[in-house]
């Protein structure tokens, strides 16, 4: 889901560090791809049946030119009988814990007139699930197509009065409100406050 922008020169070192770390992770996801489509006798078009994933995007990972979304490394990883810690895992890490800074634009997955995206989970995360922070200004809406059968999406209003919508089914949230609806089927998250809202969402796949 994530598409990484390139932040310019004379950042801060933490972002940096971040941007760094997440550029391993990707030239370590295209080796091992490769190496497990090799072990197993996978053409590159047995591994896009299998997975769901376009031959060319494959391709691209490969060789290091594509910078996946979770969504799409979740669907390699099962395509091969593997949890996403263990595709993607880097061996030598010297710390248990991983660090998402706020600074980091690599985490920024969308920002323009209306809504501002930032991922909050990493891309080793061992469970099926993908979190965010959502940022909406006033009058704006993040609304989605249907995602893989049996998805589910939580959210957790932080700030603002949100309207969200699944299918034919909306309820209207205000601070501290929780909610969880089917995300298989069309969706959206409104801001029908007058001011910029903000939720954090969970992406829960099946």
């Amino acid at each position: 889901m994530r598409s990484a922008r390139n932040p310019g020169l004379g950042e801060p070192g933490p972002a940096a560090a971040g941007r760094a770390a997440a550029e391993g992770l990707h030239r370590q996801l295209g080796g091992r791809v490769k190496q497990l489509r090799a072990d197993r006798g996978w053409s590159l078009e047995a591994l896009a049946q299998a997975s769901g994933v376009s031959r060319s995007m494959l391709s691209d990972i490969e060789r290091d030119r594509a910078n996946p979304t979770l969504a799409v490394t979740l669907r390699i990883a099962r395509a091969f009988g593997l949890s996403l810690g263990d595709l993607v895992e880097m061996p030598g890490a010297t710390s248990g814990v991983t660090v998402i800074r706020a600074s980091d634009r690599a985490f920024h997955y969308r920002s323009d007139q209306d809504v501002r995206i930032r991922t909050l989970s990493p891309l080793h995360l061992e469970k099926d699930v993908e979190l965010y922070e959502v940022q909406l200004r006033t009058g704006g809406a993040l609304r989605s197509a249907p995602h893989f059968a049996g998805t589910r999406e939580f959210l957790t209003v932080q700030k603002g009065r949100v309207k969200v919508e699944a299918a034919a089914d909306a309820e209207t949230l205000n601070p501290g409100d929780s909610a969880t609806y089917r995300a298989d089927v069309s969706h959206a998250i409104i801001n029908a406050g007058r001011g910029e809202a903000v939720v954090f969402l969970a992406v829960i796949y099946r």
